[in-house]
């Protein structure tokens, strides 16, 4: 689209939506209004889950901000809305939010790419999640493919906890992934950039109470710990970063996101977990923080993002 004009666009921030994860989105979302307009931005607030995508077009949006999480919102289906609207959007395209909203096919291309991840199974019932811990020893983790958020999460520490886990991650989604458990320090990297401009953000280390990062303690404890900087050996906050970076090109990534990576606490190999490709924006949000860390505020960090948005395809 060319360069952002600040003072002459139209920015749609999309917020709230349809997903299980509408309540962060909207918080997300809000913050990231309040950052653009501080600004001097002209950007409104959306919620397709309340409003036709159409009327962006008809009322005269530029570019728009994704601030969507999950299902409907960072899984392809805004991005192609966008991509027939004409209207830039930030984040991935369409095939890459779509590969990377989906834990199994993430995992596949990485694999594929010779990047580590932790192994796995995808199971149809709670008796194949069973068969998925003798094979993948325990702890296990069991989660729905296509969820963000650790939404319908469950770390098996036992047999008797397989058909419940399997339950609960079946009603988030169908397919079900069951992952081996990798013991150690678990760490995310936001990344921000396209192309040979991506670089990665300073590596957070986080640290629960009980050892769950679960959906409470990303976005409402303050039990919490992050740890910036990180803390790790010498050489391999600067290793994790080349791989995440790696694992950001490999998916085709753009604009940015943030991956999470456990490190083995016996071998200090690091696993990719996944990819988010719509980081959250909170006061709890991961991104923003890093990001200070390196001397980008957020309001700043807001607007590096609005800059890179972009059409898989240029208007015709």
């Amino acid at each position: 689209m060319g360069q952002f004009l600040i003072n002459s666009e139209k920015v749609a921030v999309l917020l709230g939506g349809a997903s299980a994860e509408r309540e962060v989105s909207l918080m997300s979302g809000s913050g990231v209004l309040q950052a653009l307009q501080s600004l001097g931005v002209n950007a409104h607030p959306f919620d397709p889950a309340q409003r036709d995508l159409g009327d962006l077009k008809r009322e005269g949006f530029t570019r728009c901000f994704i601030a969507l999480h999950g299902r409907f919102g960072e899984d392809g289906t805004v991005q192609g809305a966008l991509e027939l609207l004409g209207i830039p959007y930030t984040g991935p395209g369409v095939m890459t939010s779509a590969m990377a909203i989906d834990k199994q096919m993430t995992k596949r291309l990485w694999q594929a790419a010779g990047l580590p991840t932790p192994a796995w199974r995808t199971v149809d019932s709670a008796a194949a999640t069973h068969a998925a811990l003798a094979e993948l020893g325990c702890p296990m983790i069991v989660k729905p493919a296509r969820e963000g958020s650790t939404i319908g999460l469950t770390k098996v520490t036992s047999a008797a906890q397989c058909d419940a886990a399997f339950a609960l991650a079946a009603n988030a989604h169908d397919d079900v992934l069951c992952e081996q458990f990798i013991a150690g320090d678990e760490v995310t990297v936001p990344v921000l950039g396209s192309g040979a401009q991506a670089h990665a953000l300073p590596v957070i280390r986080i640290q629960t109470p009980d050892g769950n990062y679960d959906y409470q303690a990303k976005y409402f404890t303050h039990d919490t710990r992050y740890l910036l900087p990180c803390g790790l050996p010498p050489g391999e906050e600067a290793h994790i970063q080349a791989l995440v970076l790696k694992a950001y090109h490999s998916l085709g990534c753009r604009g940015w996101a943030r991956a999470d990576v456990m490190i083995d606490a016996a071998t200090r190999a690091p696993y990719l977990l996944e990819i988010n490709t719509s980081p959250g924006m909170t006061s709890h949000s991961l991104v923003p923080m890093s990001a200070q860390h390196a001397g980008i505020s957020y309001p700043e960090l807001c607007l590096q993002v609005l800059r890179l948005a972009s059409l898989d395809y240029a208007a015709v």
